[in-house]
């Protein structure tokens, strides 16, 4: 159950026909086999499809598969760029060497479990306090936090878990306590904003309550829709004074420029031949990422070609349809209400919904 505010939207969900989303995940499986036997063929200093005699088709279906439009590469590359020149702005208003810092200063980073814990607890719970301000509903149910199983690699980020169908499990924010001192405690509340709430547990919980939808518009992963919704989220958060300190600002910027950073790297690899040095130099040299990670996400966009784009062009569409909402007069928390009430949608789909909410006022 959603905990619903005393005013309510007066927009009406309206049934959908859902064939133009049931086919995305199959759709999605083919393209990344064929991508990753692009990646095959491809040379050792041109890695990415680029670098494959069919590569432009083959990317430029990745790129559908995964955000669910035709996109040109050119197009998303020049996006990233500007994204990253207007975060380095961002950046330059805590000092000098903000790269630095944040790569080499111990304090940035965690010493316990305990300490980790704690601070997806607090951030979650700050949460849950401001949303009814934001969110015409709120799930019933809290999202559970809990430590990550002691199977889990030290590699595997903190992560969601949806609660089981029945209401049997609780949605879970997963924190994984392995190895702290390697984890960026300035990271900690943007990512329990965008795994937890209003992030992931938010969709899902609502999600969960339309059962009038099919079942494959609630349950199919259109990554472009989920984790663009959660990375709106991270900026959203700010929005509504979430983040405790300029060191948590930080490491909301720190996350927001590894995704505008995989427009510039994915479209580079992947269509302008770029190879796999290039890539972690320009990493190196326009986010506070460290080199570990920057070249474990290197190499996890040579794997799967576009996958790595759906969490900013998601984001910003979520953006652009709130302006727009916005600008003609809708309240804040109807839009939320409104985009989380179909299910999960292509971009396409997501469009149409808002566009016909503001004609219908």
């Amino acid at each position: 159950m959603l905990r619903t505010s005393t005013r309510s939207t007066s927009w009406t969900v309206r049934a959908r026909s859902s064939t133009r989303s049931s086919g995305h995940r199959l759709r999605t499986t083919a393209t990344s086999c064929e991508a990753r036997r692009c990646h095959w063929d491809a040379t050792p200093s041109i890695p990415g499809c680029a670098g494959c005699p069919t590569g432009d088709a083959v990317y430029r279906k990745a790129i559908r598969a995964h955000t669910t439009e035709d996109i040109d590469p050119e197009e998303l590359h020049a996006t990233g760029l500007r994204l990253i020149e207007d975060l380095k702005r961002e950046f330059a208003q805590y000092g000098d060497d903000v790269f630095g810092r944040i790569r080499n200063d111990p304090a940035f980073r965690h010493t316990s479990a305990e300490e980790m814990l704690a601070a997806a607890r607090t951030a979650v719970t700050k949460a849950e306090a401001a949303a009814p301000q934001w969110f015409r509903t709120t799930p019933d149910a809290a999202c559970a936090i809990k430590e990550a199983p002691p199977a889990v690699p030290a590699h595997v980020p903190p992560h969601y878990f949806p609660a089981a169908e029945d209401g049997s499990r609780p949605g879970t924010y997963f924190v994984n306590t392995k190895e702290p001192q390697n984890r960026l405690k300035i990271e900690d509340e943007a990512t329990a904003y965008h795994e937890a709430v209003p992030g992931h547990h938010f969709e899902y919980s609502k999600s969960a309550l339309l059962k009038g939808l099919p079942v494959v518009r609630r349950k199919t992963p259109i990554s472009v829709f989920g984790e663009g919704w959660a990375l709106y989220c991270e900026r959203l958060a700010d929005e509504m004074g979430l983040y405790s300190n300029d060191e948590s600002r930080l490491g909301m910027l720190t996350m927001d420029a590894m995704r505008a950073g995989r427009l510039v790297v994915d479209t580079g690899l992947h269509a302008k031949g770029w190879s796999r040095q290039q890539a972690i130099d320009y990493l190196v040299g326009n986010t506070p990422l460290s080199l570990m990670q920057i070249e474990s996400e290197v190499d996890r966009y040579l794997g799967e070609p576009g996958q790595a784009l759906a969490y900013m062009v998601g984001r910003l569409k979520f953006q652009e349809l709130r302006r727009k909402a916005e600008k003609a007069g809708k309240d804040v928390r109807d839009f939320h209400e409104v985009v989380l009430s179909q299910g999960r949608l292509t971009l396409a789909l997501l469009d149409e919904v808002v566009e016909e909410w503001i004609a219908d006022a």
